[in-house]
């Protein structure tokens, strides 16, 4: 594989228009082999990052129903979700046109069936639809702005007791994020915390 370079500052463009080169990730998460094929312009190419990490070891995944993997990049959260529990739907999402077909060549090099991948900005892609749990490594290069639409806009495809997850920097938003949370969801826990990141969760009341 070619050695390439992170490029953040493209990984929620709709169409990136720097040159595809192309890497493999060989990884384990909860204890089981993933391997994720990664471009240029989509988020962290050479490893699975500490946050996206962080949000899969820790997450609580509903028994049954359907997940939402909102700004997935390349696919590593819903893919491991999909593969952790195969009586769920997964549905991953992201702007960026690049991640989306290569989400959905990870679903299939992953052997996940129960994965569907749609491109779209934040929630258009599944306004009619209903989760039992929405998770999301959000694109904080994108502003704050995108990140409090991300958080305000998930009650409205959510279902009543669903979740929202999300992993940030633990120094990023720490008065502003627990505010936005409580406004939205009523309710605010840090349910993990680790190496500079810590993983947000609201529930549907």
């Amino acid at each position: 594989m070619t050695n390439i370079k992170d490029t953040p500052e493209h990984y929620y463009a709709t169409q990136p228009k720097s040159e595809i080169k192309f890497g493999l990730i060989q990884t384990r998460l909860r204890g089981r082999p993933f391997e994720f094929i990664t471009a240029s312009s989509v988020f962290s190419v050479k490893r699975v990052d500490i946050g996206t990490r962080l949000l899969i070891e820790s997450m609580a995944l509903p028994e049954s129903g359907s997940v939402l993997d909102i700004g997935c990049g390349y696919g590593a959260v819903g893919i491991a979700a999909a593969a952790f529990n195969h009586k769920l739907h997964v549905i991953l999402t992201d702007v960026n046109r690049r991640a989306v077909l290569l989400a959905r060549q990870n679903a299939e090099r992953n052997k996940v069936p129960n994965v569907e991948v749609r491109q779209g900005n934040l929630y258009e892609p599944v306004a009619k639809l209903t989760f039992n749990c929405v998770l999301s490594n959000p694109p904080v290069s994108a502003g704050m702005k995108t990140v409090e639409a991300l958080i305000r806009g998930a009650t409205a495809v959510m279902a009543s007791k669903a979740t929202f997850q999300m992993v940030v920097r633990s120094k990023i938003g720490k008065k502003a994020l627990p505010q936005i949370f409580d406004e939205t969801f009523g309710n605010f826990q840090v349910s993990a915390i680790e190496s500079g990141y810590r993983v947000l969760t609201g529930k549907k009341q």
